[in-house]
C-alpha cells in the first residue's frame, strides 16, 4: 500500500473553539513556550499532566499573566477536551459550593490536563495573530503554490469569522508552523542551548499522540476515521515518518516530511460543507421576504467533532427547529438580518457573523457562542461560554458557568439573566453537562491584545471597560418560546435573580390593579365592546411602533406544500410535531420553517 493512499488534515474543533478569537499576548509566543517545554518536562508535578497550581505558578510567576488570564486558558482547555456529562455537573455542584477565593483554589487545583496537548493549545493561539505584512497588504504575499480561488473557495474564505471557522487557514498555519510544533514535543535532551531541535532527535509515540489534539486522517477508501499516532505507527506511513518498533520513537526529520508530504484539507470542514453538504431551501414567511436564504450541513457524514451546519441570509423569517440533526454540532449563523431563530436542540457551538436586528434563542450550547460583527442582535441562551467581539447594540441572555468574555471593538453591549425556558430544556441542558450554578453572566472579562484590560490603562487595541452595561431591572421583560414541545421544563431553570423577579413582580402586580380596575368600572356590554376595540387599538399601534409586528405575523405558519426541496431527496423537512406554534395559547400548526 502505498503511503499515498494516507490523507492527515487539521481537525476543526481545537482551531474553532480553542483558538481565542484575538490576537494572542506576546507570553505565548515560541520562545515562551520553549522554555515552558523544557521546564514540565524538567519538574515534579508538570508531566504528563499539568495541574492548575502548577500551571499558574508558569503562568503568573513565569510568563507574569494575570491570573483570570491564566484561568481562562485553563478553562478553554478544559472546554474544548471531552467531558462525559456527569462529569461537567459534578464539577459545576463542586465549583457552586464554593463560597471563598480559597475554597475555589481548592477545587480548582483538583483540576489537571494533558501536559504536551496544553503546550499545543497554547501554541495555536496564534492562529489569530495580526501579521503586520498582512495588515498593511491585505493578504500573504503570493507563492508558487498559490491558486486561483474557486467560487466555493471564496464563499468559504468570505464566510469565516477570523480565521476559527476557515478550514484554509487551519491548513495554511500548520504547514507554516508544523516544525514548532514538533520541536515543543522534543525532550529536553535532544535541544541545542537556544532550545531548538536537533537534526537527528526522536520523538517518542507518546509525544505524538498528543499531535491527535491537532490532526487526524484516514486510508482512503477507508471512513473510519483515526488519530494520527496511529496512522503513522502502522502501515503505509510507518516507513516514511522513520517509526522505529524497538524504540518506539520518530525521527523528527523523517516524521516533519511525512507530515507534510499527507497533510491536506479538511474533508468535513467548512469547504467541503459548502460544495458538497446537503443544500435546502426554506419556505418564505412574509409578504416581500427575499428569497436568498440557504443552509448546508454535513452531519449526515461528518464524525462527531466535525458536524455543521451553516445558515446564511435568513431575512425577514421565522425559522424554528428542534431536531436529532442539530444534536452535537456545530452551527454558523451568517448574515442574517430581520429574523427570528429557534434552535432548540442540544448544540456544540454557536457562531453568529455579521448578523444584526434579529433575535436567536438556542438551546444549550455545550461550548461556546461567539457573536462577531453583528448589530442590534438579542441572543438567549445557556452556554458553556460566551464570547462576544466587534458588535454593537446586543443584548444577551445567558445563563453560563464561566465569564463572558467580551473582546476588542465592543460597543453598548448589554448582558442579561436567561429569562426563558422550552419544556425539554433541563433535559437537553443535562446531556451536554451544563448546571444552573454557577452562573458567571454578570462578570464579564474584558480581553485585550495584551491580556486582561486595566480600566486605568485602557488602549485603543482593547475593549472600551464602557462598552458593556447590565440589564436594568426596570428594563427587564420574560420570554416566552411560542412552540409546544415535550417535555417538563415548566419554568426558568434555576429562577431570576431577585431583582429581576422583583421587576416581574411588579409588573404582575400592574396587571392585575388594571384587571382589577376594569371589573369594578361595571361597564356594560356596550361599553365593554368600545373598550375592547380601543385596547386593540393601541395594542396594534404598539405592535407596529416596536417592530413586533413582524414577529408575531411570522409566526402564521405556511401550507406544507411550500416547503420545498432545493436537491431533491436530500432536503431535511421537520416533522410535524417537531415544534407546533402557539397562537392564541393553541397549537395551530407546525414549525414555521423547516430546515
Amino acid at each position: 500500500m502505498e503511503a499515498d493512499t494516507v490523507s492527515i488534515w487539521p481537525r476543526m474543533e481545537p482551531f474553532l473553539l480553542g483558538a481565542l478569537q484575538v490576537s494572542p499576548s506576546s507570553k505565548l509566543s515560541l520562545h515562551y513556550l520553549r522554555k515552558m517545554a523544557t521546564y514540565v518536562r524538567t519538574r515534579d508535578g508538570c508531566f504528563p499532566a499539568l495541574g492548575w497550581s502548577m500551571w499558574r505558578h508558569i503562568a503568573c510567576g513565569k510568563l507574569q499573566l494575570p491570573e483570570d488570564l491564566a484561568w481562562l486558558y485553563f478553562e478553554t482547555f478544559d472546554l474544548l477536551v471531552g467531558h462525559k456529562p456527569e462529569e461537567r455537573l459534578e464539577q459545576a455542584e463542586c465549583l457552586s459550593q464554593c463560597s471563598s477565593k480559597s475554597e475555589l483554589d481548592q477545587q480548582r487545583n483538583k483540576l489537571s490536563v494533558d501536559t504536551l496537548q496544553f503546550l499545543l493549545f497554547l501554541y495555536i493561539q496564534q492562529l489569530n495573530r495580526v501579521s503586520l505584512r498582512t495588515s498593511l497588504i491585505g493578504e500573504e504575499w503570493p507563492s508558487p503554490r498559490t491558486r486561483s480561488p474557486s467560487p466555493s473557495d471564496r464563499e468559504a474564505k468570505t464566510s469565516s469569522q477570523n480565521k476559527n471557522w476557515d478550514d484554509q487557514a487551519h491548513l495554511s498555519f500548520v504547514q507554516s508552523h508544523l516544525a514548532e510544533i514538533l520541536e515543543l514535543l522534543v525532550e529536553p535532551g535532544q535541544l541545542s542551548q537556544s532550545g531548538q531541535a536537533l537534526r537527528d532527535c526522536q520523538i517518542s509515540l507518546e509525544a505524538v499522540r498528543s499531535l491527535g489534539l491537532l490532526l487526524e486522517g484516514s486510508v482512503c477508501g477507508s471512513k473510519a476515521i483515526q488519530p494520527i499516532h496511529r496512522l503513522l505507527a502502522k502501515g503505509p506511513l510507518q516507513t516514511q515518518a522513520g517509526y522505529s518498533t524497538v524504540s518506539r520513537s520518530f525521527s523528527l526529520h523523517k516524521l516533519l516530511s511525512c507530515l507534510q508530504h499527507s497533510l491536506t484539507l479538511n474533508p468535513f470542514g467548512i469547504t467541503a460543507c459548502l460544495r458538497s453538504g446537503k443544500k435546502l431551501a426554506w419556505a418564505q414567511q412574509v409578504e416581500g421576504a427575499i428569497k436568498r436564504a440557504k443552509i448546508a450541513r454535513n452531519t449526515h457524514t461528518a464524525p462527531p467533532g466535525s458536524k455543521m451546519v451553516l445558515m446564511s441570509q435568513v431575512l425577514k423569517q421565522t425559522l424554528a427547529k428542534t431536531s436529532d440533526k442539530l444534536t452535537g454540532a456545530n452551527i454558523k449563523i451568517h448574515r442574517c438580518s430581520d429574523a427570528f431563530i429557534y434552535l432548540l436542540s442540544p448544540l456544540r457551538s454557536v457562531s453568529l457573523d455579521k448578523c444584526r436586528d434579529s433575535t436567536v434563542v438556542l438551546g444549550p450550547v455545550e461550548t461556546s457562542v461567539h457573536i462577531h460583527s453583528c448589530q442590534n442582535l438579542r441572543v438567549v441562551c445557556v452556554a458553556g461560554r460566551i464570547a462576544v467581539g466587534a458588535s454593537s447594540r446586543c443584548t444577551i441572555h445567558a445563563l453560563t458557568p464561566t465569564r463572558p468574555l467580551l473582546l476588542p471593538g465592543n460597543t453598548d453591549i448589554i448582558l442579561g439573566p436567561f429569562h426563558t425556558f422550552y419544556p425539554s430544556l433541563e433535559d437537553h441542558m443535562a446531556s451536554v453537562g451544563l448546571a444552573v450554578v454557577p452562573n458567571a453572566w454578570d462578570q464579564p472579562l474584558l480581553l485585550g491584545t495584551e491580556g486582561l484590560v486595566n480600566p486605568s490603562l485602557n488602549a485603543s487595541s482593547n475593549p472600551d471597560p464602557a462598552c458593556y452595561r447590565l440589564l436594568a431591572p426596570a428594563e427587564f421583560h420574560t420570554l416566552v418560546v411560542p412552540f409546544q414541545m415535550e417535555g417538563d421544563t415548566c419554568e426558568v431553570p434555576g429562577g431570576l435573580p431577585p431583582p429581576y423577579q422583583a421587576a416581574v413582580d411588579e409588573k404582575q402586580k400592574r396587571i392585575q390593579n388594571w384587571q382589577k380596575t376594569v371589573m369594578e368600572a361595571r361597564l356594560n356590554k356596550q361599553q365593554k365592546q368600545q373598550f375592547q376595540e380601543l385596547v386593540e387599538v393601541k395594542f396594534h399601534e404598539w405592535l407596529l411602533e416596536t417592530g413586533n409586528r413582524q414577529e408575531l405575523d411570522s409566526l402564521i405558519p405556511p401550507t406544507i406544500a411550500s416547503l420545498k426541496e432545493s436537491n431533491g431527496p436530500a432536503t431535511d423537512t421537520t416533522r410535524v410535531n417537531d415544534t407546533k406554534h402557539i397562537r392564541n395559547g393553541r397549537a395551530v400548526g407546525q414549525s414555521p420553517m423547516a430546515c
